[in-house]
């Protein structure tokens, strides 16, 4: 008698935990076609963001790695008059600040108000350079919950839909493709939401940074020209 007590006892408790129990696969499977769309949908979006992320993200560090000598090569090249050489330093430097020294570099000889603008225009450029792509996490970041919300209307949808044809006897088990919808869309928009609007803003904190540096070299370079010789 004991033994077969503890036996519905233990068999029991297995069935509370298989009912306790619900991986993610679960609730995408049992969320119905249509949110598995909607889920299919974000993990592309989620999938596009973090691509952009890394790769933007390791863009832009090797963009901010200028050699704290580079400045000091290139006034000592254009003091002594050796404009090829400095040239030819910002050529293998390779980065966006190199880029706008040498476009300055290349004006040498005009009026300064000319080689201001060369440099401003050659700035924009690598500011495009280094946003490129950037402002499709931002769309991402507002569009996943809003089409996370979208599933969400869809699975309430379906629910009314169950509970309209239940014909007064609910069960609960025609819900639940309903309310998993609702449930496991909205979760994940707000997911794939959050990473895109925390990446994004990361980014644009980066670039800020190699922006700044970009112009505080430009200024020190207009600097340079204007020294008396």
């Amino acid at each position: 008698m004991i033994s077969f007590i503890q036996e519905n006892q233990d068999l029991l408790e297995e069935v509370v935990s298989e009912e306790k129990t619900l991986s993610i696969y679960n609730l995408i499977m049992d969320g119905g076609i249509g949110g598995q769309i909607i889920i299919t949908i974000l993990f592309v979006l989620l999938a596009v963001a973090l691509y952009i992320y890394f790769e933007r993200f390791f863009a832009i560090k090797a963009a901010s790695k200028v050699d704290k000598n580079f400045m000091n090569q290139i006034k000592d090249y254009v003091s002594n008059g050796k404009l090829e050489a400095a040239k030819a330093l910002c050529d293998t430097t390779k980065t966006p600040t190199a880029n706008l020294i040498g476009k300055g570099i290349s004006r040498i000889g005009k009026p300064l108000e000319d080689i201001n603008t060369a440099i401003g225009n050659a700035g924009k450029l690598e500011v495009y350079q280094l946003e490129r792509n950037v402002s499709v996490l931002a769309t991402i970041a507002g569009a996943a919950p809003m089409i996370g919300f979208l599933g969400t209307v869809i699975g309430m949808i379906v629910a009314i839909h169950e509970i309209a044809n239940a014909g007064g006897q609910i069960d609960i088990k025609l819900l639940s493709d309903g309310l998993y919808t609702a449930m496991t869309t909205t979760v994940a928009g707000l997911i794939v939401g959050i990473i895109a609007y925390i990446t994004y803003n990361h980014l644009v904190v980066r670039t800020d940074k190699v922006v700044y540096q970009m112009e505080a070299k430009s200024v020190e370079f207009l600097d340079l020209l204007n020294e008396p010789v």
